[in-house]
């Protein structure tokens, strides 16, 4: 592993950091995220036309084939979008659970001109099922450190981050053990860990808790989906004050409507507020921003506002408000940048 050590390994090989360019940290390129009683339901792929996109994207769960995203062509364009809008890495954290497919990610790649980073790991109990329940920690560890150390499946496409992993309210016995494999592989590998927390307020510090006595490097972990955890500048504090990196990763989504929760979602403005905060006591090094992609309706080719969205509309905002040029960099290259390097 010493070939990659200060390197980012994206699936067409290792770059220098500064060839990263501007990040996404937490996307999903080709995956199946669908909800697992919809997945059930016996419904027909349902197509995303002028007349129902909508619908589709308002109520994004009830519809079969909305989280369904397998077409290579058609992503290797919308990341086009990404790069000509001055984009250079998308991080996908497509794990098991969710149909990782690191050959096409590598097509989409090369077809777009977009370095990608793939994750490793395993996703909530709920999609990853036996994956998850019938595999030891060591295991689990072991096929995490595989995946970034020799490649995926007997092919030499690597994973360049651990996540996003898994964890439910409450958090299931399987998931604390998959996070305790995470913190092996990445005391093994100098790969950074993303984390998908559960949606109550404290699942983000026990999972920090957990991490701890488990010996990883809180630096390197960064804890997802926020947007839809904390409310208050006060939690935001709290978990800053953890040491670990924070992401907002919701952006482009502005409708209040939350399917899971009685939680009113916040706009990009309002994630703008929670984060800017942060940046005025000096933690911009622990902010990170991305929009997790996983639905048709969110692509640009389906009327969605597509990978570019944070560098066509959420920059210009938030330098609006007065956030400096250097701190946007920072938080789209500089901090995405440091975390993706491996230190092992």
């Amino acid at each position: 592993m010493q070939d990659r050590a200060r390197r980012i390994q994206t699936v067409l090989g290792p770059i220098d950091p500064q060839d990263a360019g501007r990040v996404l940290m937490h996307e999903h390129v080709l995956c199946d995220v669908t909800p697992p009683a919809l997945a059930a339901s016996g419904q027909p792929r349902t197509e995303v036309t002028l007349e129902n996109v909508h619908e589709i994207r308002f109520h994004w769960t009830r519809h079969y084939g909305n989280h369904i995203l397998d077409d290579p062509a058609l992503m290797a364009l919308e990341l086009a979008d990404f790069k000509a809008a001055g984009g250079g890495t998308v991080v996908d954290l497509t794990i098991r659970g969710l149909a990782p497919d690191p050959r096409s990610l590598a097509a989409v790649s090369r077809a777009s001109g977009a370095h990608i980073v793939a994750g490793t790991g395993y996703y909530i109990s709920e999609f990853s099922g036996a994956d998850l329940s019938s595999a030891t920690t060591d295991h689990m560890a072991q096929q995490m450190i595989a995946d970034l150390s020799d490649g995926f499946d007997g092919t030499s496409i690597k994973a360049g981050i651990i996540g996003e992993i898994g964890v439910s309210d409450p958090w299931h016995p399987d998931e604390r053990r998959a996070m305790t494999a995470a913190a092996i592989a990445q005391q093994q590998t100098g790969a950074a860990i993303t984390v998908h927390p559960g949606r109550h307020p404290a699942s983000p510090f026990d999972i920090i808790d957990h991490l701890k006595a488990d010996g990883a490097d809180i630096q390197r972990v960064i804890i997802g989906h926020l947007d839809r955890t904390f409310t208050t500048p006060d939690q935001v504090r709290r978990l800053a004050d953890t040491g670990c990196v924070l992401e907002w990763d919701f952006f482009g989504i502005e409708s209040s409507y939350y399917p899971f929760s009685d939680l009113d979602m916040p706009n990009d403005a309002r994630r703008v507020a929670l984060i800017l905060p942060l940046l005025a006591t000096g933690h911009q090094s622990q902010v990170v921003i991305s929009q997790d992609i996983c639905t048709q309706t969110r692509l640009r080719r389906r009327g969605g506002h597509g990978y570019a969205h944070i560098l066509n509309s959420v920059v210009p905002m938030m330098l609006r408000k007065g956030v400096s040029e250097d701190t946007v960099t920072h938080i789209l290259a500089g901090t995405p940048q440091r975390l993706l390097t491996m230190t092992t």
